[in-house]
């Protein structure tokens, strides 16, 4: 008996090792920690003196660099991520000056959510395959928009564009990723709006993107979002992206075009309108060195997306103007980037700070950075 027990309990477990074995490779789940830190200081030419490089009352006029003649982080994040054949995910939790400006118009309704939760969370995002190249995502993740990434290391110039600041980075809801060739990606989200994780209204928005591979590198990009903004305010936005890669040379475009409902009929249109444009260039000159160059317009008369505040006795002077920047980037090891980069605006009203004094039409700042990803 205790034999027939020993023989039996050694061939179930043969068995089971052996179906072990012969188990598809796909259902097993790679998961892997991560983590990047990015430490920066920044001189303002307007001084601004609370620091924060806004005028008082205004905006925050870039989330990156957010603090003027200050050591501080512009982001620190970890991670953990999870790939399968048909499961996948990633939780992020983040801090630093970007975030907290970013995410300072996440909004606060009710007692169990707003930026005090929000902000910390970067992405928190789980999917599961449901069709041949075909993922539903659910959960917080970066948005489908734009062509430059919240995360400082992935973008081609270390400060983002007006036109990215002005447009989400980040969403909350549930999208749908179609990959039907080795060239194409399509993608549809369903969102609670314009960035925001708490919802502030009974709408919702729904956005989509399509990306083309032209070539090894090169990529067409369009991207939309229609959303209810206040309850009572539709929001059209949509913007075409292009970036072509050319032996050391990366080129990239960006043209981004919104309107929204007026909230009361009593304005002489209907619909208020908004738009940033940016064009860059990157040169690798050595296999640790590049030099990136941009130029960028943003104008939004209506101060739908940004507000200037109260200037000079003036409320909500608009913001049409235009940017230029140059930068240079070492990276000394494969884990390692240092950027440094010089930034200007001309505006057509007097919107940025200076010091103490009436607020000026032109401003500019330098930033350097170190940044390791681990």
């Amino acid at each position: 008996m205790i034999l027939n027990k020993w023989l039996i309990g050694l061939l179930s477990g043969t068995l089971a090792a052996s179906a072990m074995a012969q188990a598809p490779a796909d259902t097993a789940v790679k998961v892997t920690f991560g983590g990047f830190v990015d430490g920066y200081y920044a001189w303002d030419a307007g001084r601004p003196p609370s620091m924060d490089r806004s005028f008082a009352g205004g905006a925050l006029f870039t989330t990156q660099p957010a603090r003027h003649n200050e050591f501080n982080v512009n982001l620190a994040f970890i991670e953990l991520k999870a790939e399968g054949a048909r499961v996948h995910g990633r939780l992020a939790l983040q801090t630093g000056t970007s975030v907290q400006s970013n995410y300072s118009g996440e909004p606060t309704n009710g007692t169990v959510s707003g930026p005090s939760l929000g902000r910390i969370i970067q992405e928190a995002v789980a999917g599961t395959r449901i069709g041949t190249n075909l993922w539903v995502d659910g959960g917080i993740f970066f948005s489908h928009m734009g062509m430059e990434s919240f995360i400082s290391r992935d973008n081609a110039a270390y400060t983002r564009s007006l036109a990215a600041d002005y447009s989400p980075y980040y969403q909350s809801g549930v999208k749908f990723t179609w990959t039907p060739s080795s060239t194409v990606t399509a993608q549809v989200d369903i969102v609670n709006g314009w960035q925001n994780i708490s919802e502030n209204n009974s709408g919702k928005g729904v956005g989509a993107r399509i990306d083309w591979a032209l070539a090894e590198g090169s990529t067409l990009s369009y991207y939309n979002l229609l959303s209810d903004e206040s309850g009572s305010q539709p929001r059209a936005f949509n913007g075409v992206g292009a970036k072509v890669v050319r032996g050391a040379w990366t080129l990239m475009g960006e043209a981004d075009a919104g309107s929204q409902a007026h909230a009361s009929a009593s304005t002489s249109t209907s619909t208020s309108t908004w738009y940033g444009l940016m064009a860059l260039a990157r040169r690798q000159v050595t296999p640790t060195v590049a030099l990136v160059g941009r130029v960028e317009r943003f104008a939004d008369d209506d101060q739908v997306v940004m507000s200037t505040g109260k200037v000079g006795g003036r409320a909500n002077p608009p913001f049409h103007g235009n940017g230029a920047s140059v930068g240079i980037d070492v990276a000394p090891s494969p884990r390692a980037l240092w950027r440094t980069e010089m930034r200007g605006f001309g505006n057509r009203d007097a919107i940025f700070p200076n010091g103490t004094a009436a607020a000026r039409a032109t401003d500019g700042f330098v930033v350097t950075s170190l940044a390791v990803t681990f």
